[in-house]
């Protein structure tokens, strides 16, 4: 049984796309768990949390209890939102339920909010007053913003300016908005600073809203004031701004004078070095910082990130303790859905390893981040990470080709969708 059990981590390693080295690292490894029945909570349903528990299962042959705790009945994802901004797709392409890990993969999922996290007692409190006591816990938080860093906004006012960087409520706001908006008005986006999820986000935003525009408000403008001197696949982006939308975008960055000064809410205006701007329609994204929860349970350094070994992912702050996706600083990787599903099968595969005082498989990463400049035009950019001296480093990637032809935007475009119902099945559905 023993041999069986490791045979199966080696494929499903495998499997899950970590790399022969991981499979190599643990073959002549044989020792069986220490207890009968360890048990893992996870915390967050999202790309990171979901994937850390069916991999938990799937990796230990169903050998770790593994409860995952959700609030939410179902999940809508941030990766495709914008593209439901263009009304290129609709909520429920974009929501998952957690089913199939419950009945095909025999994780154990509660619907409810923790309310403390005890790392001494290596125990969970729930707000319905339930008590979990775990071997290991995963953390899969997500992230939080930091909501006063931009002068004159607040969580308050982003019921009325929304950030529609947690996609729901916030994203459906946003989208009627847009429909709203008059004919010839502005759309302003304030864009964050480094580090935040998803660096293409925010542009691929700003072209799904064009998308939106050039066929219902072909006369409205779009201005976008960015506190950085330069985002993921600009020269990308901007090509095809200027061949979907001409003139209609308009970027200004931190060498413009484009960093907030003061933000009016209720007049809905912007003023900053470049100039003052009045908007119909102002989508402000703060800066982030890691979930509530994380700074709650100690995780966190100065950086208001949570440090951890990036080979397990194991926090360096608690021990016993596992923060993955956009809350943990791992290296080079960027924050994102893919990311965060990498770093859960990563972090699976350490947690398996470590119960049965195995030698911990070469880590191995993988991210990919597509985006839509329009309906038929996509972009790329996706990368490999190893450890090296202690950092996750990126040693391959690439990105869209400067110039490229119609027929190959609009293959990436494809691609895009593909890629979208791939990691999501492979996270929620399979």
């Amino acid at each position: 049984m023993i041999q069986s059990n490791r045979r199966t981590l080696i494929k499903a390693l495998a499997a899950a796309g970590l790399g022969a080295p991981l499979a190599a690292t643990l073959n002549g490894c044989s020792t069986p768990f220490r207890n009968a029945r360890p048990h893992v909570v996870v915390i967050g349903g999202g790309f990171g949390g979901a994937t850390a528990a069916k991999y938990l299962r799937r990796f230990s042959r169903n050998q770790i209890d593994v409860t995952l705790i959700e609030p939410k009945q179902t999940y809508m994802t941030c990766p495709g939102s914008n593209w439901y901004l263009a009304g290129l797709t609709d909520v429920p392409s974009l929501t998952h339920d957690y089913e199939a890990l419950k009945t095909q993969h025999g994780v154990k999922v509660i619907h409810d909010t923790v309310s403390r996290v005890d790392g001494d007692a290596q125990s969970v409190s729930l707000q319905n007053g339930e008590t979990l006591h775990y071997d290991r816990l995963v953390m899969s938080p997500g992230i939080d913003f930091v909501y006063d860093a931009v002068p004159g906004y607040s969580e308050a006012a982003s019921e009325v300016l929304p950030h529609a960087y947690q996609a729901g409520p916030q994203t459906e706001l946003l989208y009627q908005q847009i429909r709203e908006m008059r004919q010839g008005g502005t759309f302003l986006m304030i864009a964050p600073p480094n580090p935040f999820r998803c660096p293409p986000g925010p542009y691929e935003r700003v072209s799904m809203i064009a998308a939106y525009f050039k066929e219902h408000n072909p006369t409205a403008k779009i201005i976008v004031l960015d506190p950085k001197s330069k985002f993921s696949k600009q020269a990308l982006f901007m090509e095809g701004w200027q061949e979907l939308y001409g003139s209609m975008i308009e970027w200004y960055g931190k060498n413009d004078g484009a960093i907030v000064e003061e933000l009016d809410v209720a007049n809905k205006t912007v003023s900053c070095e470049l100039d003052t701007f009045k908007a119909d329609v102002i989508n402000v994204i703060p800066p982030q910082k890691a979930a509530k929860i994380a700074f709650d349970t100690g995780l966190t350094d100065a950086t208001g990130w949570c440090p951890v070994n990036q080979e397990t992912f194991e926090s360096t702050q608690k021990r016993g303790i596992f923060v993955i996706g956009d809350a943990s600083i791992a290296g080079q990787m960027p924050k994102s859905g893919h990311s965060a599903s990498s770093h859960g099968k990563m972090c699976a595969a350490a947690i398996v390893s470590q119960l049965n005082n195995w030698a911990m498989p070469r880590p191995k990463n993988a991210n990919t981040c597509y985006s839509l400049v329009g309906a038929h035009y996509g972009i790329s950019i996706a990368g490999v990470y190893e450890m090296q001296d202690g950092i996750i480093k990126e040693i391959a990637g690439g990105v869209s080709q400067m110039g490229a032809s119609q027929q190959v935007r609009k293959m990436e475009a494809e691609y895009a969708r593909g890629w979208y119902k791939s990691i999501t099945a492979d996270v929620w559905k399979s």
